[in-house]
Formats: structure tokens, C-alpha cells, sequence
């Protein structure tokens, strides 16, 4: 919509062909029902890419005080929920509602619903078959997105044209997911379901390896940053994290689940406010509490309880030994077992439950300033559909307000 606004606004004349019976699903389930519309820090370093300069230029041109112009020159209020994250304070319904008016503005023509069944070329004209008839066209704008929640119609559409006109793709993956584990591996930790907290998390380049004990050990602090080491990126978010039946879920999971890949690591400190060594340490002095209780004051208490009775080093009954009787050696691994947290995911909660979707039509084979393909002149690719992959919190939105407006000025 945002692509066929800006081109039918130019004087062009665009149809605008949609699968779905219902207009922008997508939109609508977002941020809870009120849109995270954008991030007002959106920079290219919020993104993920195997070509990661290439998002540059498009978000330098279209930036979130452009959108932010563009729904307030609709009349919709919006407001700051947290770090940047921008919402409208009524409806996801009112963005959807802005982009049809402003499609209508440019006069765009509909074909919804209409599955393509058919695109072939021959030079100059791409050439569709649909369920309502064929149409031809000078340009060709793939806008399908990815393959994210596809009970709402999403498919790979656009990376099967993509390789039919011989672009390259990265290999699509769920992102913005829930991570899951093993289910005997996950049985001590799936009575948690519910329980929530402000972690820290990281990928998988932390140094200075632990014991290897369950839970294993690695260090993990820091706030939301990105590092280089090597040809990789490590990266780790402050954010809350949600344990499940499955697995661990909330926005940090959700974070770093677009960095992960099989077979490696994440790094979690369960309590990164808060030293749990002094604080044990200083609190042993003659106490006549249980550890539990003690540990209960200092973090959740369904996660102390469950967390005590999984540490082998501490023995079934640590909970109820007094604190001043616990050695000082067994304090310390305790502390260390909760900051540096390391376990290994058996998969992700799928495309059903992730966000977006990572990979997609290689951006080395496109226009950066028009997301033309170099070698198919009047093809196009933007959005989703592209490996460009936003971190949580309305950089995916922004990236695809961003990637409209430049393709919807390049056409001509």
C-alpha cells in the first residue's frame, strides 16, 4: 500500500493485487491492536542482513519523522510505550485505514481477492495471470512479505519469483520467535510457565567458558549492544523473558532468536541489576533464614524454589538449609549458575509464532536507493520479502514505510 500510494500520487497508473479477503491482516494483530507504527531510534544497525549497508539508504530517506508527519496529518494520536516504540493510542485500524485513503488519494486500483496464479516476461512487460483475469504491466512490484504467521495467509510467494527470474535467496528462517528445548531436558523449568523477568541475553561469542555445569556458565552483561569479533556480531539485549511449557519466550527471547542459529547457545543472566554473591555473602552473617527465603527476597520466588531444587552441587534440601550454614563455595556457584546462565535450544516456536521472517531475496542483487533487481529491469522486491530483518519493537514497520516510498518514486 505504502509502494502504490506514493506511485499512483506520482501519476502513475497502479493496481494493487491481494490475495487475502481481508486488507492487512498483519497490521491489524500488530502491537497488540495498536500498531507499533515505527521506532523513533531506527538506525541501520537495528537490522540484520548478509548485505547490512544496503537498508542505508532507504531509511536515511524515509525516516520515522516522515511517518510520524504522515499519521499525524491523518489526525491520528499516538504515544511512546517503550525505548522508541511508537503506537497509535486507539487502533491499529487507523494505519490501515490512513494507507487505503492515501491508495485512494493516488487513485490505485484493486484486485482483492485475487491469487496470481501465473508472471511471466517478454522484454519490456510482465505479463500476470490471475483469479480475475490477466494483466499486463511495464513494472512489477513484489510486496508479499515472508512466510510469518501463515495462518493469516502469509507464504513464500515472493522468494519463488525471485528465483524464477534467477535472483538469489537467503535462506528463510522464523524470527522474533519463541525459542523451544528439549522436552526431558526442559521438564524442571516447564512448572515455571508464567514466570517472568528482566534478563540479560546474548548470542553465541561470550569468552571465558564456565564449568559446564547444568545450568552451564557464561558470562552475559551489558545492555542492548552489538559487537564485532571476528566475521560474526555478538549481540545481547536487556528485555524481559517469559518461561513456557516449551521453552522461554518474552522480547528478549524474541531479540536474540534472530541471531540464533542451530546447534549454538544463548547466554541469559537471570538477575542482571543485582551482584547475588555480595548480596548472599553480606546476607549470611548470622542469619537464621532458609536459603530460600533469603533467595526469594532477592528474585522471583517460583524461580528461586524451582532453581534450588535443580542445582545438583546444593543437594535436594538447600532450600531449607539456614543460609549461615551454607558454604560460602556453594553461595558462589549459586550466583554464578543464575548471571551466567548458558542452554541450548532445540528449535524455535516456528513460523506459526514468529514475528517476521530472517533471510529472503538477496539485497546484493538490487538497487539499494530503488530495490529494482540489477538484472531484471521493472522487477522490484521490498519489505519483508527482502534480507532485511527488523529487531523487535516497530523496525520492521519502519523498514517497510522505507522500502515502499523508495520503490514508489523509482518507478516510472
Amino acid at each position: 500500500m505504502m509502494a502504490a500510494a506514493v506511485a499512483g500520487q506520482r501519476g502513475l497508473r497502479v493496481v494493487l493485487i491481494d490475495h487475502a479477503p481481508r486488507l492487512a491482516e498483519k497490521i491489524r494483530i500488530s502491537g497488540g491492536g495498536r500498531c507499533n507504527f515505527t521506532n523513533i531510534g531506527t538506525t541501520p544497525a537495528n537490522f540484520l542482513s548478509q548485505n547490512p549497508h544496503f537498508c542505508r539508504s532507504a531509511l536515511a530517506a524515509y525516516t520515522p519523522r516522515d511517518f510520524i508527519d504522515l499519521i499525524e496529518k491523518h489526525g491520528i494520536r499516538w504515544h511512546e510505550k517503550h525505548r522508541g516504540q511508537l503506537f497509535c493510542d486507539e487502533s491499529s485500524e487507523d494505519v490501515i485505514t490512513m494507507l487505503k485513503r492515501e491508495c485512494d488519494d493516488g487513485r490505485v486500483a484493486w484486485r482483492m481477492p485475487c491469487s496470481v496464479t501465473d508472471i511471466s516476461s517478454d522484454q519490456d512487460t510482465f505479463s500476470l495471470r490471475t483469479s480475475q483475469g490477466g494483466i499486463s504491466a511495464r513494472q512489477l512490484v513484489m510486496a508479499t512479505g515472508g512466510m510469518a504467521i501463515p495462518q493469516l495467509g502469509a507464504t513464500d510467494f515472493a522468494l519463488g519469483i525471485a528465483r524464477q527470474f534467477g535472483l538469489k535467496v537467503i535462506e528463510p528462517r522464523p524470527a522474533l520467535v519463541p525459542l523451544t528445548f528439549d522436552t526431558h531436558a526442559w521438564e524442571p523449568f516447564s512448572t515455571l510457565s508464567g514466570v517472568a523477568l528482566e534478563v540479560n541475553v546474548k548470542n553465541d561469542l561470550a569468552t571465558g567458558a564456565g564449568s559446564g555445569h547444568a545450568p552451564a556458565q557464561e558470562a552475559a552483561a551489558g545492555k542492548r549492544k552489538a559487537t564485532s569479533k571476528g566475521a560474526r556480531q555478538q549481540t545481547e539485549f536487556l528485555e524481559d523473558l517469559l518461561f513456557t511449557h516449551r521453552g522461554l519466550s518474552g522480547p528478549a527471547i524474541l531479540q536474540i532468536s534472530s541471531f540464533w542459529n542451530p546447534g549454538e547457545p544463548i547466554h541469559i543472566d537471570l538477575a542482571p541489576h543485582q551482584d547475588l554473591e555480595r548480596d548472599l555473602l553480606a546476607a549470611k552473617s548470622g542469619s537464621r533464614q532458609q536459603l530460600s527465603t533469603v533467595l526469594a527476597g532477592l528474585w522471583p520466588k517460583r524461580l528461586a524454589d524451582q532453581w534450588l531444587a535443580n542445582i545438583e552441587e546444593l543437594g535436594k534440601d538447600a532450600g531449607s538449609l539456614r543460609l549461615a550454614d551454607v558454604p560460602d563455595k556453594l553461595l558462589r556457584q549459586l550466583a554464578g549458575h543464575i548471571h551466567r546462565w548458558s542452554l541450548i535450544p532445540s528449535g524455535t516456536a516456528g513460523y506459526k509464532k514468529a514475528e517476521v521472517m530472517r533471510g529472503g531475496v538477496d539485497t546484493r542483487g538490487l538497487n539499494q536507493k530503488t530495490m529494482e533487481a540489477n538484472t531484471v529491469p521493472g522487477l522490484y522486491f521490498i519489505g519483508e520479502a527482502v534480507d532485511v530483518t527488523g529487531w523487535l519493537g516497530g523496525y520492521n514497520f519502519q523498514w517497510a514505510w522505507a522500502s515502499g516510498v523508495a520503490c514508489g518514486e523509482a518507478v516510472s
